[in-house]
C-alpha cells in the first residue's frame, strides 16, 4: 500500500474512532473523502471496502457507509477529516 493510501485509511479510521459521527453515523460520500484526502474515489472505495470487512462500518446501498456499534473495540484519536453537516 501506498503513503497516500495509507495516510486516507488512517484518517477515515481516525474519524471513525474520534466519535465525531456518533453510533450508526454516516461517513461523508466517496466523492468527498476522495476530495477532503487527495486520493481517488477507487482507493477510497477500497478502504471503505475493507473497513467493512473489519466490521468498522458497514454500506446500505444507496445510502453510503455508516459507523457500525461503537463497542467494536475500535482505538480512539482525532479526525483528520471533516464530517459532513
Amino acid at each position: 500500500m501506498g503513503a497516500k493510501t495509507e495516510r486516507a485509511e488512517r484518517s477515515i479510521r481516525e474519524l471513525i474512532a474520534s466519535g465525531q459521527l456518533g453510533p450508526d453515523g454516516r461517513l461523508p460520500s466517496e466523492r468527498q473523502l476522495a476530495q477532503q484526502l487527495d486520493a481517488g474515489r477507487t482507493t477510497i472505495r477500497l478502504i471503505l471496502m475493507k473497513l467493512a470487512t473489519e466490521g468498522m462500518i458497514r454500506s446500505e446501498h444507496g445510502r453510503g457507509y455508516f459507523v457500525t456499534a461503537a463497542d467494536d473495540g475500535s482505538p480512539s484519536g482525532a479526525a483528520h477529516v471533516e464530517a459532513p453537516d
